[in-house]
């Protein structure tokens, strides 16, 4: 009986991925018939764009269509997690996405609507960090701190995706390791019904990447990656705290909770970080748009967009792998290192640069 369980869990699993792929793959054809009769092309004259033709940003719509459809037809739901508090951030911030990518919406007016979301979440949604895990020796935190705490760290993940959406397949790929992994994790720790939900963007991303792969036909735009971002922070937090209460995985001695989400979303979150200061040290405002991301700096060494987001996808993985491996060194050390990790490698990057533009490996190029 437990087998048949079992077998019936998996079955249903991969159905509901293959249908929220299917519903993707069936709806980017339509959307990309649509804006090219109506001539809804990405910003060609932008800076920071990687091709040298038009090319539609909606594929985030067929993302969303999928997404939504595949939760309310497969999604189980009970007392501990309510289907609204998720799907009316996602419209709130799918109605942003969309007009960024058809017009444009400035940036204050999209930090501010990230702002309520975070916060319809955070308060009536009660998803929220309700520690530090004992990071920096902090544990639990009064409810307003909670709630500050929350905001800031889903203001940081829904923008590091959207900030690595720059090159072919990355933002979908780093989604779709991102909610594999949430749903392997929920799944261990019997919780099914959140599965579904990270199961369900792992179809909606993986029916687009087939029309993203180089040569791209179509872009998630912000519509895609913004829900993205939302969802994975989402099942991050909610991961977190279920294992605080039940201590499924901690009490295996499999790896510290908290430290594992950091690394799962490694990627995202250590662009962001690291172009953040380093547009601050430079004196320019944080949120001026550069070249100057890793996945723009790994193209500057002659690597495709399919070789560089396998690269990063690699890293990603490694990230994982070496918090699992050093699991019993808490919270605080495996962040350290994760982020240790991560400095290594674009310091790697850096020096990979420095030899290219000067034409020789030198030990100076490590550090000048």
């Amino acid at each position: 009986m437990i087998n048949f369980i079992h077998t019936y869990h998996f079955i249903n699993y991969i159905f509901i991925v293959v249908m929220s792929a299917l519903i993707t793959s069936v709806a980017i054809p339509s959307i990309l018939h649509v804006a090219r009769a109506r001539h809804l092309y990405d910003d060609l004259g932008h800076f920071r764009k990687q091709h040298d033709h038009g090319i539609p940003r909606l594929g985030g719509v067929a993302i969303f269509v999928s997404f939504i459809i595949t939760v309310l037809a497969f999604g189980i739901f009970d007392s501990s997690f309510s289907p609204s508090y998720l799907i009316v951030p996602s419209i709130i911030l799918f109605v942003t996405g969309l007009k960024d990518d058809l017009s444009g919406v400035n940036s204050s007016t999209k930090f501010i609507m990230q702002i309520v979301i975070a916060l319809i979440l955070a308060v009536p949604g009660d998803i929220r960090l309700t520690s530090m895990y004992g990071v920096l020796g902090v544990y639990d935190l009064p409810y307003v701190l909670s709630v500050i705490l929350t905001v800031l760290v889903m203001l940081l993940v829904i923008n590091s995706f959207n900030l690595i959406d720059g090159i072919d397949g990355l933002a979908g790929t780093t989604g779709i390791i991102a909610n594999g992994s949430f749903s392997v994790l929920f799944i261990y720790m019997h919780h099914y019904e959140l599965a579904v939900i990270s199961l369900a963007i792992v179809g909606a991303i993986g029916g687009f990447l087939r029309f993203n792969i180089t040569p791209a036909k179509i872009f998630m735009g912000d519509t895609g990656s913004l829900l993205i971002g939302l969802v994975s922070v989402v099942m991050a937090i909610k991961i977190i705290e279920i294992d605080k209460i039940t201590g499924i995985v901690n009490a295996t001695d499999i790896t510290s909770m908290p430290a594992l989400i950091v690394a799962i979303l490694i990627g995202p979150i250590f662009d962001t970080v690291r172009i953040f200061i380093v547009r601050i040290t430079n004196g320019a405002s944080p949120f001026v748009a550069d070249r100057n991301h890793i996945h723009h700096r790994m193209l500057r060494l002659g690597l495709t967009h399919l070789q560089t987001t396998f690269i990063l996808a690699t890293f990603n993985i490694a990230a994982i792998f070496i918090t699992l491996t050093l699991g019993a060194l808490g919270n605080f050390t495996l962040i350290a290192v994760i982020f240790m990790f991560s400095i290594i490698f674009n310091w790697a990057i850096t020096f990979l640069i420095r030899s290219k533009e000067r034409h020789g490996l030198a030990l100076r190029n490590l550090f000048i």
